[in-house]
């Protein structure tokens, strides 16, 4: 009963039929071994898929934890991937399979329409943008992947979720504020947006954003990010800052009151705890982060962890003496955490990453759009901000 391989592909249906049909004859024959979604086990591990969407044949990849039986309905992460990457690396970047595979949940990581500017890499098409000629419905598909996955695996539809990196985090933004409500949190590594850039009285602020319904959000930002600046500008599609984006969102989940904020070693925590609908919006920047994903080291990993196993969890107030939260878990880890607990009434913290830091070479510099290289590696870009314009909207042939 073996899988489509990483060489190649298959259509989610055909891989959930033919583990289907190997459960059938183990099971003797059972109907409720072709039951679809719950009742069947799944190979673990990443595995490619295709998916019919609104106009094409579209691609991503899944990953299977170890103790996905089938009978459990289990919850779902998905990652959107940045420009001039793809699904695997991804995975490469975020880790969130090891995190799936740790906590019991499924991963699944779809790939952007437009052709990257290296071999085996893409972006995304995102409406109003990133738009380029050739470019697919990127909002059709998650829609579809969505619905076709609810279908073929055993997932809550309760406890999906999702996060996104760079241009994955710019894609994610705008499926939530075009009104679509299937993720329950989200999560932005370097990317979060409120809607595309429009100038009001000499002053960029985020364009229209009507979520579903009020979302819980954890962001992540460097101030030393040249690709997405932090304080705004950069490319057509970024311009208002890191701040206004997370104040718009403040906004549009009703939160009462400014953000409670602690800062530690070059990293600031901030959150948002009282919204509708019992949202929070949830804030880490690092001093010295660059667009690189937040890796800690091997040291800062053993030390939050013994600190996680003495203190247990503790609830954030920013009046206290020492901060409520430690350092060394990647963003995966830490949105995980959030994800779990953004909707309860009582809102926890324990860990932040590490401060970010970049790698020292890339595969390649040239016209590296985000830094990222489709195997997970990302180098410190040098984009130069250019010349505001009136409206950002549909930037032509951008990554």
């Amino acid at each position: 009963m073996a899988f489509a391989s990483m060489a190649g592909s298959r259509s989610l249906n055909a891989l959930i039929r033919k583990i289907a049909v190997g459960a059938f004859f183990l099971a003797g024959g059972s109907s409720a071994a072709l039951a679809a979604g719950c009742g069947q086990a799944l190979e673990r591990g990443r595995h490619e898929f295709s998916i019919q969407s609104t106009d094409a044949l579209r691609s991503g990849m899944y990953f299977i934890p170890s103790s996905y039986t089938g009978q459990e309905k289990l919850p779902l992460v998905f990652d959107f991937h940045g420009s001039d990457s793809n699904p695997n690396g991804q995975l490469n970047r975020s880790s969130w399979d090891k995190v799936a595979e740790k906590n019991g949940f499924v991963v699944v990581a779809l790939q952007g329409s437009l052709p990257g500017n290296f071999e085996g890499t893409y972006a995304w098409n995102v409406p109003l943008v990133t738009q380029r000629e050739g470019g697919l419905d990127e909002v059709g598909f998650i829609s579809s992947a969505l619905a076709q996955i609810k279908k073929d695996f055993c997932v809550d539809p309760a406890r999906i979720y999702a996060s996104g990196y760079s241009g994955g985090g710019r894609m994610l933004s705008h499926y939530i504020c075009s009104g679509h409500g299937d993720f329950a949190a989200a999560g932005f590594v370097h990317s979060l947006r409120a809607g595309a850039p429009v100038e009001i009285d000499g002053t960029w602020r985020p364009g229209d954003c009507s979520p579903a319904r009020p979302i819980s959000i954890m962001a992540f930002a460097g101030e030393k990010d040249n690709a997405n600046p932090y304080a705004g500008g950069g490319k057509p599609y970024w311009q208002y800052g890191f701040k206004t984006a997370l104040q718009r969102w403040s906004e549009l989940a009703g939160c009462n009151g400014g953000a409670k904020v602690e800062s530690a070693s070059g990293v600031t925590y901030g959150l948002y705890d009282t919204c509708n609908n019992g949202a929070r919006i949830a804030s880490y920047v690092f001093a010295d982060g660059t667009h690189a994903w937040p890796k800690p080291s091997a040291t800062e990993s053993v030390l939050a962890a013994n600190a996680d196993a003495q203190a247990g969890v503790v609830k954030v107030a920013a009046s206290a003496s020492k901060p409520s939260f430690t350092q060394g878990v990647d963003p995966a880890e830490r949105m995980w955490d959030f994800f779990q607990k953004a909707d309860r009434s009582e809102v926890v913290a324990t860990v932040a990453p590490a401060a970010a830091t970049a790698n020292a070479t890339c595969t390649a510099t040239t016209g590296a759009g985000e830094g990222a290289d489709p195997q997970g590696n990302t180098c410190s870009s040098n984009h130069q901000p250019i010349q505001a314009r009136r409206s950002a909207q549909g930037a032509k042939g951008a990554l």
